[in-house]
C-alpha cells in the first residue's frame, strides 16, 4: 500500500504574508487593510496537482480576488502521490476556519479522502469545494456530501464573497452556489503570485483569452458561447513583470489561441523580441487555421523555443458530424506538414479513441494519416465523460459504456467492445513509451512501414503476451523487447534496425553497454536457465 513507501515531499508550494516568506513583489503589490487586521480567521487555499513541476493557475486567481482577506489568506500545494493523512496535517498546521479546495478530475479520488479525513478530525473548519469537476452533477458526488460549500462555475469573485460571509456569520442557506459569469474586465490578474521558485523550478500558465467558439462535444469548453480576450496591453504588460523576474517557461491555456490572428501576431512578436536560448512557448492551436503572416513569424522562432498542441481527435467525417466538430481535414493535414518542414516548433497532435461513431478501422486510418503528417509525438487519449460534457446525449444511441470511477473512461461503444478498448490502451501506452518519449527517433521511422498501426499494434501485442506489462519496463528492458519484437514480426528488417537501436541506445546514456543486451528473441525452452526462482539450482548446474 502507499503508505509504506517513502512518501515524497508533502508541500509543494506555500504562499504566505509573513516575513521572509512572500516574494518582494508581492510585497510591494498586497496592502493589508486595518479591517483585515481584525479579522481572526484563517482561510488556506489548496489543491493536489498530478506533478511537481505543475502550479495551480486557478488557486493563484482566488486569491488574487481576495481583496481584504488576503491578509488571512495562505496558498498550499501538494502532489497526487502524498498520503491524505499527510496533506492533513499540513493543512490544519495553519490552523484554518474555511479551506477551499480546487477539484479536478486528476485529484478527484485524493481530494475526497483528503476532505473526509479533515471533516473527521476538524469537523469545525468550513470546508469550500471548486473546480470543473464538482462544477455539473454535483449533487450526487461523494465529495460534496462532506463538504459544506460548493461553487460552481467561474468562481474567482465568488469564493470571496462566500468567504465573506461565512467570516461574517451571514452564510448562504444551500450547499450548492452558482458562480455568476465573470466579465474579465472586473477580476484582478494572478500573475504577481508566482514566487521566484515557480518561476525557476515549474510550469507557468497564462491566458490570453477565455472560452471556446467550438462546440467539440467530448470538451467543457463547448458549454462557451465564444471566446473572450483580456485586455492585450495588460495582459502583455504582466508577461513583461514575469519575463523581468526570470520567468522562461509560459504554457498558454486558451484553447484557440490562434483564433485572432492579430492578437497572436502581437503574443508571438512579444515573445520573438526577447527571445532567449531558455525561452520555451505552449500554444494550443487550431490546425486548419494559419494564414501565411502568422507562418513566416513562426518561421524566425528558434529551435527549442516553440510547442503546439494540436488536437485533431480524428479524420473520420462521420465522427466528426457526430460529435459537431468542424475541421478541415485536407487543411489541417498540409498545415501539420508545413509546420513540420518550415519550422523548428515541437509538434504534438492528439487523437481521441471511442468517439460516437468510431470503429476500430476507423481509428486505425486516422492515425496512419495523422503519422504520415510526421508529427514528433503522437497523443493518444482514449474518451473520458466529463461531468457537463454534451458527449452523453449520445449515451444510448451508440451505447457508450463509461469508467465509473475517475477517470471516467470509455469502456465499450456499439461499434467498439471491451476488449478491444483494452488492447487500444495498451497500445497508447506502449506509443508513449516508444513513439512519444523520442527515445526511438532513429529506429522507429525503419521499423514502422506505410502501415504504421498494424504495426505498432503487432508490436503492442507481442510485448504485452511476453511480458503481461504496461508500466514498470525500464529503459534497458524496453531496448530489449524492440529488438526482440522485431526479430519475431520483421526478421527481414532486424539486422538493419539494430544499427538504429544501436544509435538510439548510445543516444540514452545509459551505462550499460549495447552488446551486452538480449537483442534476440530466446526459445522459451532455454530461457529456464534464467528464472530467479531456481538461481540455487542453477549454481548447482553451471
Amino acid at each position: 500500500m502507499a503508505e509504506y513507501k517513502k512518501q515524497p515531499e508533502l508541500t509543494v508550494t506555500q504562499i504566505h504574508l509573513t516575513e521572509g516568506n512572500t516574494p518582494d513583489l508581492i510585497k510591494q503589490n498586497i496592502q493589508i487593510s486595518d479591517e483585515t487586521d481584525k479579522v481572526s480567521s484563517k482561510i488556506v487555499l489548496a489543491t493536489l496537482n498530478a506533478k511537481f513541476f505543475h502550479t495551480s493557475f486557478g488557486l493563484r486567481y482566488l486569491y488574487a480576488n481576495l481583496k481584504e482577506l488576503q491578509g488571512c489568506c495562505e496558498i498550499k500545494e501538494f502532489i497526487i502521490q502524498t498520503r491524505a493523512i499527510d496533506i492533513v496535517e499540513q493543512i490544519l498546521a495553519s490552523k484554518p476556519n474555511i479551506v477551499g479546495f480546487g477539484v479536478y478530475i486528476w485529484n478527484i479520488v485524493e481530494t475526497t479522502d483528503v476532505v473526509n479525513l479533515l471533516k473527521v478530525i476538524a469537523p469545525e473548519i468550513k470546508i469550500i469545494l471548486g473546480g470543473p469537476e464538482v462544477s455539473y452533477e454535483t449533487e450526487m458526488q461523494a465529495i460534496v456530501g462532506c463538504a459544506d460549500f460548493v461553487l460552481t462555475g467561474a468562481a474567482d469573485l465568488s469564493f470571496y464573497q462566500l468567504c465573506k460571509d461565512i467570516i461574517n456569520k451571514t452564510p448562504p442557506d444551500k450547499k450548492i452556489v452558482h458562480s455568476k459569469p465573470v466579465e474579465l474586465t472586473e477580476i484582478e490578474l494572478p500573475y504577481q503570485y508566482y514566487t521566484d521558485e515557480d518561476l525557476t523550478h515549474r510550469l507557468l500558465y497564462v491566458e490570453a483569452s477565455r472560452g471556446c467558439p467550438f462546440k467539440c462535444e467530448f470538451c467543457l469548453s463547448s458549454l462557451d458561447k465564444s471566446s473572450v480576450p483580456f485586455e492585450l496591453a495588460l495582459f502583455l504588460e504582466q508577461m513583461e513583470i514575469l519575463y523581468q523576474r526570470g520567468a522562461r517557461n509560459f504554457k498558454f491555456i486558451d484553447r484557440t489561441f490562434n483564433l485572432n490572428i492579430n492578437t497572436t501576431m502581437q503574443i508571438m512578436q512579444f515573445f520573438l523580441d526577447r527571445m532567449t536560448d531558455d525561452l520555451y512557448l505552449h500554444f494550443e492551436v487550431v490546425p486548419d487555421h494559419l494564414p501565411r503572416k502568422l507562418k513566416a513569424l513562426l518561421t524566425l522562432f528558434p529551435e527549442g523555443s516553440l510547442q503546439f498542441e494540436i488536437g485533431i481527435q480524428t479524420f473520420n467525417t462521420e465522427v466528426q458530424a457526430n460529435i459537431s466538430r468542424k475541421q478541415n481535414n485536407a487543411k489541417s493535414k498540409e498545415n501539420l506538414l508545413w509546420l513540420k518542414d518550415n519550422t523548428n516548433a515541437h509538434i504534438h497532435a492528439d487523437l481521441i479513441f471511442g468517439l460516437p461513431g468510431e470503429t476500430f478501422d476507423t481509428f486505425k486510418d486516422s492515425f496512419n494519416q495523422l503519422y504520415h503528417c510526421r508529427p514528433h509525438e503522437i497523443q493518444m487519449g482514449i474518451l473520458k465523460r466529463l461531468k457537463g460534457s454534451p458527449i452523453i446525449r449520445h449515451t444510448e444511441a451508440f451505447d457508450l459504456r463509461f469508467n465509473p470511477l475517475p477517470p471516467f473512461n470509455i469502456l465499450s461503444t456499439d461499434r467498439v467492445s471491451f476488449m478491444t478498448m483494452q488492447r487500444i490502451n495498451r497500445f497508447a501506452r506502449y506509443w508513449d513509451m516508444i513513439g512519444n518519449s523520442g527515445r526511438f527517433k532513429y529506429s522507429l521511422p525503419h521499423i514502422l512501414s506505410d502501415k504504421p498501426f498494424d504495426d505498432f499494434m503487432a508490436i503492442t501485442e507481442w510485448i504485452f503476451n511476453k511480458t503481461g506489462q504496461i508500466h514498470k519496463i525500464n529503459l534497458k528492458k524496453l531496448f530489449e523487447l524492440i529488438s526482440q519484437s522485431v526479430e519475431a514480426l520483421f526478421p527481414e528488417k532486424h539486422q538493419f534496425v539494430l544499427l538504429k537501436i544501436e544509435l538510439d541506445y548510445d543516444a540514452s546514456k545509459l551505462k550499460s553497454l549495447f552488446n551486452g543486451l538480449n537483442l534476440y528473441a530466446v526459445p522459451q525452452t532455454e530461457s529456464v536457465r534464467k528464472n530467479k526462482s531456481l538461481q540455487r539450482q542453477q549454481r548447482h548446474m553451471s
